[in-house]
């Protein structure tokens, strides 16, 4: 069984939640990485995603890591270069990836994007074992990204077999609960962060679609719940935000995981939140390795550079992708 490489203990001076949450942000670093191979991918019919390629010089037979970023990322996130830069040191092909509308892309589909289009994951691991010859593949996730990487995982069961392993983190697995998180009142800054970003998101949309979109769908939508209600759910074929997050949430399939899996997990994570009954099916699948923090924040554990440049739970996905060959495979 998989273990870290070493024990999570965060950077002198930013070991709260909260802190670590907005040092992540604010701390800039190099993540140098080689050109790439950028290639648009259709994931549905008219709709397209930009992915940066990172290739091997025989990139058949390495492990492919896709990264997806978190909601209002993108593929120049810097977790996503992170991993992307750690992945190549080790040999692997590195893609990151972009979900509808991010990077730029929002003229590519006149759809939005959501946390239940694991379907768009798979169609780019897809198209680039079809292109690229590509005989092994692993899935990394953050936040959003997260939960669809665990989604597809579980939809996809054994029936993939160059799908090798999976990790995500801090993966927002209950929607509905994450969602509630970010309108308690110490998360209000995160929450007025995210609401802006999709608002101004929705607008660029009704520039470009004004038949399909109007801005004023989101008058009043002051959280991100409200947000989902009123805008993402209606155009995206759910019901209201109860449907979306119940119909959406990678915790429905989470126990139908066939590969080796890693979720990282810090406690105090200021707004993600993972339910009893969905650890319990975590903890049930033999497939998963569950490895909860106490401290970390959200997607940052940031730790002392010792050695390497301190960003403890890229390194922890690339070590898992390394050491695991499927030998935990039902």
């Amino acid at each position: 069984m998989w273990s870290p490489t070493e024990p999570f203990v965060p950077r002198w001076g930013i070991r709260s939640g909260h802190f670590q949450t907005i040092a992540s942000h604010l701390l800039r670093r190099s993540t140098p990485l080689p050109p790439p191979d950028d290639r648009l991918i259709e994931v549905a019919p008219g709709i397209q995603v930009l992915c940066h390629c990172h290739w091997q010089p025989e990139r058949q037979n390495a492990l492919t890591v896709i990264t997806v970023h978190g909601l209002e990322g993108s593929s120049d996130s810097q977790y996503v270069r992170g991993i992307s830069q750690k992945a190549m040191a080790l040999g692997m092909n590195a893609v990151r990836m972009n979900q509808r509308n991010c990077g730029g892309t929002e003229h590519l589909a006149p759809t939005l994007y959501h946390s239940g289009l694991s379907g768009d994951v798979g169609a780019v691991a897809k198209s680039l074992i079809a292109t690229e010859g590509l005989t092994r593949i692993a899935l990394a996730g953050y936040s959003m990204g997260g939960n669809l990487v665990l989604k597809l995982a579980g939809e996809w069961g054994s029936d993939h077999p160059q799908l090798e392993a999976v990790a995500a983190v801090c993966p927002s697995m209950d929607l509905a609960a994450s969602a509630d998180a970010l309108n308690e009142p110490t998360n209000i800054l995160y929450e007025k962060y995210f609401v802006r970003r999709l608002k101004q998101r929705l607008a660029r949309k009704a520039e470009l679609f004004p038949d399909q979109f109007n801005v004023s769908a989101a008058d009043g939508a002051s959280t991100v719940r409200k947000f989902d209600n009123q805008v993402t759910a209606p155009f995206s074929g759910f019901r209201d935000a109860v449907d979306y997050y119940a119909r959406a949430a990678a915790s429905n399939v989470v126990d139908r995981i066939a590969v080796p899996t890693l979720i990282l997990y810090s406690a105090d994570d200021p707004f993600i939140r993972i339910q009893p009954q969905t650890q319990a099916k975590v903890l049930a699948n033999r497939n998963i390795r569950y490895l909860e923090t106490a401290n970390g924040g959200h997607c940052s554990f940031i730790a002392a550079p010792n050695g390497y440049d301190g960003y403890w739970a890229e390194r922890q996905v690339v070590d898992f992708f390394q050491r695991n060959r499927g030998d935990v495979r039902d």
